[in-house]
Parts: structure tokens; C-alpha cells; sequence
């Protein structure tokens, strides 16, 4: 088993990454639900490959076990999906001392997290994330929240999760585009963190995103999840150095939002923020082009969408003006100074860069 620590004092949690775990999972959950009841939030494609097994476990551990299911997709995280759970809670009877596990990818941690920090004013809840994108970084770092029609991720907290539990076998039940996707978040953490993590994912970039060798999978697995909580325990609520978590993300939302969260996975929007924020970063004359167009070669093995035609640089810009990283001083723009080292800048007027960028796709 490998373990990473988050240490926060009183939220500190363990992040424990193992094959098979999520079998042994009550061993795990039972110590954090003293009531004896826990709420299980899942959507209804992972709910059908573990969450039955899973409440069996935890019933045979002598838990009371409700098992929510939503719908699959970026939709559930809204006020109307959002509002259900919170009516189910109340109606399960769960208590203050009870447990919410969120079993799932992205949306159902984010959805599942927000449901824990509000009901009754917070209580107990734990990340058993499934899916790539999840396990290597929203799982980890207390983020929880909805969107909202006019942007990603815009109605949230921060709400730490008690402990997440990693099983990399859960990958194999991806199917490519998810797996790809999350691959996207892999490599953010060898752009913001790590040159050697940088040169180690294009060396084996298509045998992990085919889980080729699980060891090497749970490696690469553990160094994102330590990259994170480093920064998260230097920052915890984005005061700072956490902003850099959000490289590529700035246009990833943007590209999200103008394409009605349905054209792209969101690590697929964000491997196209990535490759603007490097272009940027190059145009400003941070890095040499060589290094830009290393980033570049290694995002275009991605077998993602391409930009749809026609793409507006200003519909793009408006969506990022309203984006939940401004401030009334401007926007937090996450760059490179080289492949592992970031810059921030704030700026006012990003139009021009994107149209620039939008201009050298075509």
C-alpha cells in the first residue's frame, strides 16, 4: 500500500493508493461513521460496477448503508441534483455523526463533498474516487462544489474529506476517452511541479494510459496525489501558491462552458488550456519555443477532440471574466517559466492571447 499524508492539522487525512482496495474498503470507513450509518452518492454507470459490493461491505461491517444514485454527466452538478441528496439526507435520517462517501469520478466527489460541507453544517465524508482524472487530483484537496449555467464550479467550498481511498483497478472498467482525459491532470503535475515527472510521462505516456504495468500506474498515481497535497498544505484555500494547481484550467472552463459542458471531458479542455498557456508563456517570452513545442508534441498524442469551428475568442473571454479565479484587481494567470516551474501574472485583457492562439490552430 502506498500512503500520502495531507497534513492539516486537525483536517489532516491519509490518502491510501493500493490494488483491491476498495474490497477491504469497510476496514477503512467503518472508524469514520461512530453512528453507524452511511449515506453512499454514486452515478448510475459506477453504481452498477461497485456500488452494490460495496454496501454489502459495509453492511456486513454493521453499518445502516443508503445508496443514492444520480445521473451520469457534468448536469448532476447542479442546484436541482444537489437539492434531491440534501431532501434524501434528511429523509434517511442521517445524523451529524454520520458518514457521506462519495463513490465516483470528478463530479460525483465534487457533488457528493458540497452535499457533506452543507448538510446539517458538514459532516463526515470520505473520497473513494474511480475514475483517472479523480483519483490524481479533485479527490484530493477539499474542493466541493456545483456549476452553474454560467460557469464551471462556481458555487462551492472548501470542505476537507476525512480519507481517500485510491484502487487502481478501478481504471480498467474507463473507457479510453475517460482514461485519456484524466491523463490530462497527470500531466499538469510534471508541467507545474516536476521536469523529471514531465520527462517520465513522455517516455511512457501511451503504455500508463493503457495500464500496461499497474505498479508504474500506482506510482504516477501517488506522485500526483503527494505533488497536490504539498501545495495544498502550503495553501490550502488558494490565498497563493495553490493557484497553480489551476494551470491550463483558466480556458479548459472557458472551453466547457461555450461548448455546453457536453463536447469536451474536462480533462480534454484542459489539455487545450494547457497548450494556450504554454503558447502564452512562449509569446511572452518566458520559455524558449524549444520547450513549447516539447509541451506541444507530447499534448497532440492526446486522442481528443479537436476546437470546434467557429470558436469566438470573446464568447471564450467572457466565460473567463466571470470565472470563480477572478478578482477585482484581475485575473490570476497561470504560466511557465520552464517545464516544472510556474509564473503567475494578473491581467485584465486576455482576448488578444486567445485569438493569437486560436489563430496558430488553424
Amino acid at each position: 500500500m502506498k500512503i500520502v499524508s495531507l497534513d492539516l492539522g486537525e483536517r489532516s487525512y491519509p490518502i491510501l493508493i493500493q490494488p483491491d482496495i476498495l474490497w477491504k474498503a469497510a476496514i477503512h470507513l467503518k472508524g469514520h461513521a461512530p453512528a453507524g450509518h452511511a449515506v453512499l452518492i454514486s452515478d448510475a454507470t459506477v453504481s452498477g460496477l461497485y456500488a452494490d459490493q460495496l454496501r454489502e461491505a459495509l453492511i456486513a461491517a454493521e453499518l445502516q448503508v443508503d445508496l443514492f444514485t444520480v445521473p451520469d454527466g457534468e448536469d448532476s452538478k447542479s442546484w436541482t441534483v444537489m437539492g434531491e441528496l440534501l431532501s434524501r439526507c434528511i429523509e434517511a435520517g442521517l445524523k451529524r455523526d454520520g458518514l457521506i462517501i462519495a463513490l465516483g469520478g470528478g463530479v460525483i466527489g465534487d457533488l457528493a463533498g458540497f452535499v457533506a460541507a452543507t448538510y446539517l453544517r458538514g459532516v463526515r465524508f470520505v473520497q473513494v474516487p474511480t475514475s483517472l482524472l479523480a483519483q490524481v487530483d479533485s479527490s484530493v484537496g477539499g474542493k466541493v462544489g456545483i456549476n452553474h449555467a454560467l460557469g464551471k464550479n462556481l458555487i462551492g467550498n472548501f470542505y476537507q474529506p476525512r480519507l481517500v481511498l485510491i484502487d487502481p483497478l478501478t481504471l480498467r472498467t474507463l473507457d479510453k476517452r475517460e482514461m485519456w482525459a484524466g491523463m490530462g491532470e497527470v500531466i499538469k503535475y510534471g508541467l507545474i511541479w516536476s521536469s523529471d515527472f514531465f520527462s517520465q510521462i513522455e517516455e511512457n505516456l501511451v503504455p500508463l494510459a493503457e495500464l500496461d504495468d499497474m505498479e508504474a500506474v500506482a506510482e504516477m498515481l501517488a506522485f500526483c496525489c503527494r505533488a497536490k497535497a504539498d501545495v495544498v498544505e502550503r495553501d490550502e484555500k488558494e490565498g497563493g501558491l495553490r493557484r497553480i494547481l489551476n494551470f491550463g484550467h483558466t480556458l479548459g472552463h472557458a472551453l466547457e462552458a461555450v461548448t455546453g459542458y457536453h463536447y469536451f471531458k474536462h480533462g480534454e479542455a484542459v489539455v487545450h488550456g494547457m497548450d494556450w498557456a504554454a503558447w502564452v508563456s512562449w509569446q511572452e517570452g518566458f520559455i524558449p519555443e524549444a520547450s513549447y513545442r516539447r509541451i506541444q508534441a507530447l499534448l497532440n498524442k492526446f486522442p481528443i477532440p479537436g476546437l470546434p469551428d467557429p470558436l469566438s475568442a470573446t464568447d471564450l473571454t467572457g466565460k473567463i471574466k466571470i470565472d470563480k479565479k477572478q478578482t477585482g484587481r484581475g485575473l490570476h494567470l497561470v504560466l511557465l517559466e520552464e517545464i516544472g516551474k510556474t509564473r503567475i501574472i494578473q491581467v485584465h485583457d486576455i482576448e488578444p492571447w486567445i485569438a493569437g492562439w486560436l489563430e496558430s490552430r488553424n
